[in-house]
């Protein structure tokens, strides 16, 4: 390709950047005529202009919540109590949150518009859904021990790791947690989501997997990317 060529191709591309620049520049005060500015929002594309309708719902925010038959909820002020046949557990709702109960639902619907609302939204959602879960059914992550000597045992109100180290390594049992031991396999069940996962991850953080052979305390199923060792090469007389 001769170099006029090329420089025609790219002046070409130029021209046509800025008419769909100025073209979408055009469609947006149009709108802003029409009095739709606040409400549309103009997408420049490659081949075509889009508008696209703003949208402040909270996809999850927005979906009710179903109550089991055998759980009770209470709402006093920014609380919210579940009790179910597991136990009982309190969430404290957020200021721009407010939490309705109507025909055997929970809705969760917005109270103060701030930049941070929508996030809240779906959040306070996804922790009721989980606290309503969790006094029915209850929550549990299981980890699996790998390493020649390397086991754990229940003593009293303690976890007892044992998995390398000079002395073996206690945990005291969180309120809400529940233990159990089975062969290398560790389960930790209880009814908060939020307590059990941090409480795994607690135990896994005292011995992780090493990348060589794998030895440690790895969540059951975890892949662990191993790396290869150092080869020694063989030296020649």
């Amino acid at each position: 390709m001769k170099y006029g060529e090329s420089l025609g191709k790219i002046i070409f591309g130029t021209r046509k950047f800025f008419q769909r620049k100025f073209a979408a520049t055009r469609e947006l005060l149009a709108a802003k005529r029409r009095g739709q500015a606040n409400s549309l929002r103009i997408v420049p594309k490659i081949t075509s202009l889009a508008l696209i309708r703003k949208n402040n719902m909270s996809r999850i925010g927005k979906k009710p919540i179903l109550i089991p038959e055998n759980v009770e909820i209470k709402i006093e002020n920014q609380k919210v109590k579940i009790l179910g046949p597991k136990g009982e557990l309190e969430r404290e709702i957020r200021p721009e949150i407010r939490v309705e109960l109507k025909e055997g639902k929970i809705f969760v619907l917005p109270k103060i518009e701030t930049k941070k609302t929508k996030a809240f939204w779906g959040l306070t959602r996804t922790l009721l859904a989980n606290a309503i879960e969790g006094v029915t059914c209850g929550f549990e992550k299981k980890l699996q021990i790998e390493g020649l000597g390397f086991r754990a045992n229940l003593e009293e109100d303690n976890l007892v790791l044992k998995v390398g180290f000079t002395n073996p390594i206690k945990l005291k049992t969180p309120e809400g947690i529940r233990f159990s031991i089975e062969k290398n396999i560790i389960t930790v069940s209880g009814i908060d989501k939020e307590l059990v996962g941090k409480t795994a991850a607690k135990i896994r953080k005292v011995k992780p997997p090493e990348p060589y052979k794998g030895k440690g305390i790895r969540y059951l199923g975890e892949v662990v990317r191993k790396k290869v060792g150092k080869k020694v090469a063989a030296t020649t007389k």
